[in-house]
């Protein structure tokens, strides 16, 4: 029994931050710790910290904006992190909420109501609390039935979400299953440092996948997915429960995403490259007959080079589409917006490829095919 990709659903928050808007709160930012520092910097016990550039930006990543759900707060240089109006208990969570505005666009598309849908997957790098889950939030907003629960494989965890579906569709037990991503990244990224303070945007996407009989329309039947995992510290967030105690308080920088980004960029790249071409191999598939590459947006420089790894050649136009230039870095949902917005104008019998990869080190592959 063939599970198929149906209906995709992209909620973007309205607001924006340009680079030069970035780098000019940055800069502020960096300008009166350094004067509140300035004897500790003098006597050498502290270190000035340094402006940031739109040019810098633009080329460690490719990056030229991104989404958030806040700017007020994260431009302010005497703050530095969004601004999120408490809500009470009986309100819909942040989460729940953008993840529901996606999964309505997905059903929208598949001509399919909330109530046949079977499992809710939310699958999310930063979860907004322990429990309950945003999923069973998330299905009960929508009005769906059966099941619903929480999973977290960072950057990856699209992915993971979509073979954990298409499994319980092969294997009978549900017909139909929305992964949703709600990526709420500005709320986890250090926005005070240099170093990351351009990566991260928020966003939510949605992924409709159904048993492929069922489909009303044209689709994408999913043919083969693969995922690995191994263990990393070189991408890290500590927040949680457990460092909460009494005298852990204090801003701790530890807290927040941390990442040694050329370990990762050298780690990263063979692990990925050779992930995809080992499931290709297994499919029988060669470079030439991969119409699509929906890549992770991390970076250009990396995407660009698993693409020219994987094809073998410069990817041609619109093969390996970006969107890392709009949203930046949404963390699992950005092979998602890449294919929700990239693939309406594949035809009959193409064979597109999916991945993901972060955090864990996680990847992710699931390689579909156009039926129209």
């Amino acid at each position: 029994m063939h599970a198929a990709i149906t209906g995709t659903g992209v909620f973007t928050p309205s607001e924006t931050i340009t680079n030069a808007e970035l780098v000019a709160s940055f800069n502020a930012y960096a300008d009166r710790w350094n004067a509140e520092n300035a004897a500790a910097i003098a006597a050498g016990t502290a270190e000035a910290k340094a402006h940031s550039s739109a040019e810098f930006i633009v080329a460690a990543s490719g990056i030229e904006q991104r989404h958030v759900i806040d700017k007020a707060g994260v431009l302010d240089p005497a703050r530095m992190f969004p601004s999120f109006a408490p809500r009470s208990d009986d309100e819909p969570s942040l989460m729940a909420e953008i993840g529901v505005k996606a999964a309505q666009q997905a059903l929208e598309m598949a001509g399919v109501s909330a109530s046949e849908v079977d499992a809710v997957l939310c699958a999310a790098s930063n979860m907004e609390r322990a429990y309950p889950a945003i999923a069973v939030e998330i299905q009960a907003l929508l009005g769906t039935g059966g099941f619903a629960f929480d999973m977290n494989v960072a950057c990856s965890s699209a992915t993971f979400g979509i073979q954990t579906a298409t499994d319980m569709i092969r294997a009978g037990s549900i017909r139909r299953a929305l992964v949703i991503n709600p990526e709420i990244c500005s709320g986890h990224l250090e926005w005070r440092d240099r170093d990351c303070h351009f990566i991260f945007g928020d966003v939510a996407t949605a992924t409709l996948l159904e048993r492929e009989d069922l489909a009303k329309g044209a689709h994408f039947r999913v043919r083969s997915t693969r995922l690995a995992t191994q263990f990393s510290n070189n991408i890290r967030n500590n927040n949680g429960f457990l460092r909460r105690s009494h005298d852990q308080m204090e801003d701790r920088r530890d807290m927040q995403f941390m990442q040694n980004g050329r370990k990762v960029f050298k780690e990263v790249l063979p692990l990925v490259s050779a992930h995809i071409a080992a499931h290709m191999a297994d499919e029988g598939l060669r470079a030439d007959d991969l119409s699509r590459l929906w890549l992770h947006q991390a970076n250009k420089a990396m995407n660009d080079y698993i693409g020219r790894k994987v094809l073998g050649r410069e990817p041609g136009p619109g093969e390996q589409p970006n969107i890392l230039q709009d949203y930046a870095n949404t963390s699992s949902a950005g092979s998602m917006i890449a294919f929700a917005q990239h693939s309406s104008d594949l035809g009959q019998g193409d064979i597109g490829l999916i991945c993901s990869f972060g955090a864990g080190y996680s990847v992710g592959s699931v390689i579909v095919e156009r039926r129209v």
